[in-house]
């Protein structure tokens, strides 16, 4: 098999964290395969929002330890939000649901119904995997499938957070609910920061795809976690084009020039890692199969073989016309991280400005970098992002000006230390997204959202304060909220980015299910990057393109009202000219053979 750095001499923890979509998931479940099959013991635990763990494998998980019946010594655990927040809630509540009014337990618990409660819930079963020996015990090694970048930024920030927030001071939390017992975890937290720091112990494999933008992210997020302690990195550059395939194809030899050139030019920090280079599979990472072949050298044999959509699908420029008749709104891009959704809102605000209409873009995604995207100005354009730090610092300044003008210096500077609480940030960041969405009355608003896991995160905020805003006016008062504008396809248009690949067709099929449960109905599918789309002459491009069609043919039959499809280019679609292409792009007919 092939010898790779990241997997010598494995500690027992091995974290696997990157920008969504490079591939962590495929490398840390192929990691715990292998793992395993040298007789090691192995758990796999997702900590992603948007964990897919279970399709990989093709079995059920869920919140609970499941052995993957496959691969004797190997079992999994996905770490469920939602789950574990309502049972989170549940040990507050239970105790005091038959002693309390109900008045009493109505309070509690929607103090308990926010993204706080979900944040706190999933830290506390991450932090028990790191420091409960008992629960553990049987296994050799613990895999982290982490979450997209600037999730796991937080995660794995929040136990020096919170261990600092205990010993300085208690304040008065505006989330006192979801803190409740914090205090008597500060050991538990203590003991996770020192695991974390410890190479001898853990240690943390950086996935990057051989592109700029997911090296640039690598090296943000080297550094961010030298910082807290964890200096022992490893670096994974996934799905490289193997060089015996690239042959005469116009487009095979500019991704591999381009490649070549993003790793050569990769930053000097990331260059000092140890570095594993995993070559690009002509299948797609589902099944036991597929997993053991993609940390071994080679692919299959290409079979002949000749698939067709037989159908005509639109671009990206038809929906922007679509978008462009109704004068303003909200257009709002979801899905799994590392699908595009940064490229495709960018183009679509270009394409906008460029016919003349006002446009703002921004983002509310701590990974999404909107200005390496663009690289220049559009005429009507305005670009901004909501940025935590800076709406936590406006929303404290606003409340000390507000409240804290009544309050002696002893109420002042209780009142400050409430406004430390990492819960504040739910807070302000939800504030700053209801002032955008009011911009869209007289405009269009663009926003890039962050992944899966934190949008719905922010939209259940939304509708928390929906049903607040509801029950206090009653009916006696009209009031339009944010969720109700959400929620109105004349004032908000939802597009869902996927890629032509089985898990995030399926993840952002479930997505659409949960805004549809939430009384939001997606508007229109993009699929980006789409190999069939780009016609290629390379027998190893066409191979990989056929797989695209029963995905594509999926979310036509299945899924999508109106489907756009965006080929994948030579090079990143970085720069204004590059997103203007993007815009116009036409109208596409997919046949796939080899």
């Amino acid at each position: 098999m092939t010898a790779l750095r990241f997997l010598d001499a494995a500690p027992r923890f091995v974290f696997f964290t990157g920008k969504g979509g490079v591939g962590k998931t495929s490398i840390a479940c192929a990691a715990a395969v292998r793992l395993a099959d040298a007789g090691a013991s192995v758990l796999l635990v997702s900590t992603d929002p948007a964990s897919n763990v279970g399709q990989v494998f093709g079995v059920t998980i869920g919140n609970t330890l499941t052995p993957i019946d496959s691969v004797p010594g190997l079992s999994a655990l996905e770490i469920d939000p939602e789950q574990a927040a309502e049972q989170y809630r549940e040990r507050i509540v239970g105790p005091v649901r038959a002693v309390l009014p109900a008045a009493a337990v109505a309070s509690i618990e929607e103090q308990l119904s926010g993204a706080c409660t979900t944040e706190i819930a999933s830290f506390n079963e991450f932090t028990d995997l790191l420091t409960d020996a008992a629960w553990t015990a049987a296994y050799d090694h613990i895999i982290f499938d982490t979450a997209p970048t600037g999730h796991t930024i937080r995660l794995l920030q929040l136990p020096g957070s919170w261990t600092d927030f205990l010993t300085e001071g208690k304040g008065d939390p505006s989330c006192l609910g979801p803190l409740s017992g914090l205090e008597k975890q500060r050991a538990i937290y203590t003991e996770a920061v020192g695991t974390l720091a410890d190479p001898a112990r853990t240690r943390l494999v950086l996935v990057a795809r051989a592109q700029q933008s997911t090296l640039q992210e690598a090296e943000r997020t080297h550094t961010e976690l030298a910082a807290i302690g964890m200096e022992r990195q490893y670096l994974v550059v996934n799905g490289i084009l193997p060089d015996d395939v690239v042959g005469a194809d116009p487009l095979t030899v500019s991704i591999h020039d381009s490649e070549s050139r993003a790793v050569a030019e990769r930053s000097e920090a990331l260059k000092a890692l140890p570095t594993d280079y995993i070559e690009l599979k002509n299948d797609n990472m589902v099944g036991l199969p597929a997993l053991r072949s993609l940390l071994q050298a080679g692919n299959s044999p290409t079979e002949a073989v000749h698939s067709s959509l037989g159908t005509t699908i639109a671009p990206l420029s038809a929906l922007v016309d679509e978008i462009a008749a109704g004068g303003h709104g909200l257009i709002m891009l979801m899905g799994k991280g590392g699908v595009g959704k940064t490229t495709m809102a960018a183009a679509i605000a270009v394409a906008l400005a460029e016919r003349g209409l006002p446009v703002h873009l921004t983002t509310t995604d701590p990974a999404a970098h909107l200005a390496d995207t663009l690289r220049g100005a559009v005429e009507n354009l305005a670009v901004s992002r909501i940025d935590p730090a800076v709406e936590i610092q406006r929303y404290a300044a606003d409340v000390m000006r507000s409240k804290g003008a009544h309050l002696d210096e002893q109420g002042r500077a209780m009142l400050k230390e409430d406004l430390r609480s990492p819960c504040t940030e739910e807070i302000a960041v939800f504030q700053a997204f209801s002032r955008v969405i009011r911009e869209a009355k007289t405009k269009f608003v663009v926003m890039d959202t962050a992944p899966t896991g934190h949008t719905l995160l922010l939209l259940d905020a939304t509708g928390s304060y929906d049903r607040e805003v509801k029950r206090q006016v009653g009916s006696t008062m009209h009031v339009t909220t944010p969720m109700m504008k959400l929620q109105d396809p004349e004032q908000t248009k939802v597009l869902l980015v996927t890629l032509a690949e089985t898990t995030p067709v399926l993840e952002a099929a479930e997505l659409q299910e949960d805004l549809r449960r939430a009384g939001i109905k997606p508007w229109a599918w993009i699929v980006n990057n789409s190999i069939a789309a780009a016609a290629p002459t390379s027998a190893f491009l066409r191979a990989r393109s056929a797989n695209e069609v029963a995905e594509i043919t999926q979310v036509t039959e299945n899924y999508a009202d109106r489907l756009a499809l965006v080929p994948l280019l030579p090079v990143e679609p970085v720069g204004i000219p590059a997103l203007r292409a993007l815009g116009h792009s036409r109208f596409v007919r997919i046949a796939a053979d080899a």
